[in-house]
């Protein structure tokens, strides 16, 4: 759950891996003795957002990121050892193979440590991996250290640092990839829940809701009267106005009656819509999740679920497989005691319960940066250069690709850590469509990190599973509010004229080329813009999303008469990350061999169902309590459409920019397991 301008010149494509970004020269020279670091002011900060001086007393926390040597062979490894087919395929590096190859040399880190310190700065944390050198200190010393001034900007309800004019370091210091917390980009990244303090406020399904898709109907189950509060519905002018209060059949939609929403898919039901058996239970593997804070209550919460929901197949959480760690150095900084570790409950508990769902038996390592934005970066670096994982899933993203390249090729650098070390990472496509918000003439956009050629990027779906067998379609939604003429019979009961509410992230990188793994693919498309692009498109691969047909999920909440556990129907790609995520660890241990980052492999192995276009009209009715919580406020009706047209990314046969290759089918497991075996 996640604006699009394009940022110029961020990234050229490497020369080496088709497809692999790589920084444009990451710093110009401006003379004799100052090098300016290109594109180090973001594009929202310019004159018309304006908004008056940054004050120099403020604090600043930020990384300054140095650059892998050899990069030109650094290119040439990932595509050799994740490509099957090739000679070093699967052949990866340890962590300390890779440090001692590529890393940058302790001299150079040496380097910019002293010259951070004599501009008075703190230091606070360097990786074993040399990547970056964490610092601290005020806006006044940044501004001079950086040669340059500091202001605010008003921006999309934000007011943002950022510096007025490009950065620049000493000519002296070895080459810098990029600085990431001096300007405050990163609070435009969009996690998919909204960090609390303290446990969220309650909320769950009103009734009537299906057990499977299609059990209930509204032709033949009416929404029932309320006891203390009146079925809600909308004016012309969407004011909330009362329709009804006693029980009530829904009017048609399109002519006939819609199926209600499930009340949220089990994980039982969802290990047998995607055909997985009693030995896929990715045994062995271990899947790192990166979200930010940690939930105390995360232990507990999971097990009630599983007592609620499972079964042997699912034990319960202990020390002996599942861990929470904080990467280090980012409870240091003054900005981030004031913040509470302990937020995106529903985030953390989603992603827990997704992949202890479909790989039961996986080891799941939780990383949680103490804040929403600046330090995912830091807990990505340290998940891949500890190798805590050879899986790991990302439920967050920015919203299109305009940001910085000093934020992008930093993270792409984590990124090429990951493939050549064995590490898959795979990140929600987002929420929202193409980032027009069905608006005509807005420019499109994919997110990024998901646009990067290095990730597996996992786009979202509708599932309409029956008990028996399952229907996907590609997830972008219509809503049709209920409305009343203020009558207070059921004729005065119609659906208001729909409109996009919100879909799986998809679209044709702006930053990227086309990568080597991809280039098959298009011409299997339906979708014209798919076929001729010349970007990167995302996503690669699908996955159950939609809110409205979503996973039941069990987590600790703040009610009205108080905190304690509860359960409720939840989506989005956060879902569907964490859910393939899981597939995918199951499908390692099938294998018997760490598959790694594997676009390559996916895109050459044919396992799965083609996600089509849904019908005119496919659509459910969702009924949801006003207040959240109880029918004390009211209930209100939604028509949810299936497979919104109105946007510039669109499902079709084949390979398509809402689905890509598709979602897993029933033998997806196998067919990986066996394809290409390693050439040794």
């Amino acid at each position: 759950m996640r604006t699009s301008t394009r940022i110029g010149a961020a990234l050229t494509a490497a020369a080496a891996i088709a497809g692999v970004a790589s920084a444009t020269s990451a710093a110009d020279a401006v003379g004799p003795q100052r090098t300016t670091l290109g594109g180090s002011v973001p594009s929202w900060a310019r004159a018309a957002n304006y908004h008056g001086a940054a004050a120099t007393t403020g604090h600043v926390g930020f990384r300054v990121y140095l650059g892998w040597q050899h990069q030109s062979a650094l290119d040439a490894l990932i595509k050799s050892v994740t490509t099957p087919g090739s000679k070093n395929y699967g052949h990866y590096l340890t962590p300390g193979q890779f440090r001692a190859q590529f890393a940058p040399s302790a001299a150079d880190v040496a380097s910019v440590q002293h010259w951070l310190k004599g501009a008075g700065f703190t230091l606070d944390y360097t990786p074993s991996n040399n990547l970056y050198v964490e610092a601290e200190g005020s806006v006044g010393q940044a501004a001079k250290a950086f040669s340059t001034s500091f202001g605010e900007y008003k921006y999309k309800g934000h007011t943002l640092r950022s510096p007025k004019t490009a950065l620049s370091v000493p000519s002296s210091l070895p080459a810098i990839a990029g600085v990431i917390g001096l300007d405050q980009s990163s609070a435009l990244v969009r996690p998919a829940t909204s960090p609390k303090a303290t446990p969220p406020a309650g909320y769950r399904n009103a009734r009537p809701c299906s057990t499977t898709w299609g059990e209930k109907n509204t032709a033949t189950t009416p929404v029932p009267a309320t006891p203390s509060g009146p079925l809600l519905g909308y004016d012309a002018s969407n004011n909330l106005v009362v329709a009804r209060d006693s029980s009530t059949t829904l009017p048609n939609y399109a002519g006939k009656a819609r199926p209600y929403a499930p009340c949220g898919y089990v994980p039982d039901q969802l290990r047998a819509a995607y055909g997985l058996t009693s030995s896929n239970t990715g045994a062995g593997q271990t899947v790192a999740i990166i979200d930010a804070y940690a939930s105390p209550t995360i232990v507990q919460d999971v097990n009630q679920y599983y007592t609620n929901h499972g079964g042997s197949l699912y034990p319960k959480l202990t020390s002996a497989n599942f861990t929470q760690v904080v990467a280090p150095g980012t409870f240091r900084r003054p900005e981030n005691k004031r913040q509470d570790p302990q937020g995106w409950y529903g985030e953390e508990t989603l992603d827990v319960e997704a992949v202890h769902a479909t790989a039961p038996q996986a080891h799941i390592v939780f990383v949680g940066a103490p804040n929403n934005y600046q330090d995912l970066d830091a807990a990505l670096n340290h998940v891949v250069n500890q190798h805590l994982a050879t899986i790991v899933t990302n439920s967050y993203g920015w919203a299109g690709e305009a940001l910085p390249k000093g934020y992008i090729k930093p993270q792409e650098q984590i990124f090429e850590e990951a493939a050549a070390t064995g590490i898959g990472v795979y990140f929600s496509s987002g929420d929202s469509g193409d980032e027009t918000n069905g608006v005509a003439g807005a420019t499109p956009t994919p997110d990024w990190e998901a646009s990067s050629p290095l990730v597996t990027a996992v786009g979202g779906t509708s599932l309409e599973w029956n008990g028996t067998s399952r229907t996907e379609y590609g997830w972008e939604t219509e809503k049709a509010t209920l409305h009343t003429d203020g009558s207070n019979t059921d004729a005065g009961l119609s659906w208001n004229t729909p409109f996009y509410l919100y879909g799986g992230g998809g679209g044709i990188s702006r930053l990227f080329g086309v990568p080597w793994y991809q280039q098959g693919a298009l011409a299997t498309s339906g979708v014209d813009s798919v076929r001729n692009a010349t970007g990167r498109v995302v996503p690669d691969v699908a996955a159950i999303a939609d809110p409205n047909t979503g996973m039941l999920i069990g987590e600790t909440q703040t009610f009205s008469d108080g905190t304690y556990y509860d359960e409720y129907r939840i989506g989005g790609t956060s879902l569907a990350s964490p859910f393939f995520a899981g597939i995918m660890a199951d499908a390692q241990q099938a294998r018997g061999s760490v598959i790694g980052f594997a676009n390559p492999l996916l895109y050459a192995t044919h396992a799965y169902d083609d996600i089509t276009p849904a019908p005119a009209g496919e659509s459910d009715v969702r009924v949801d309590f006003a207040n959240g919580e109880n029918a004390s406020g009211g209930l209100l009706a939604s028509v949810r459409t299936i497979g919104y047209e109105g946007l510039t990314i669109h499902t079709g046969t084949g390979f398509d920019d809402v689905t890509g290759l598709g979602s897993p089918s029933d033998g997806f497991v196998s067919a990986v397991a066996s394809a290409t075996p390693l050439t040794r």
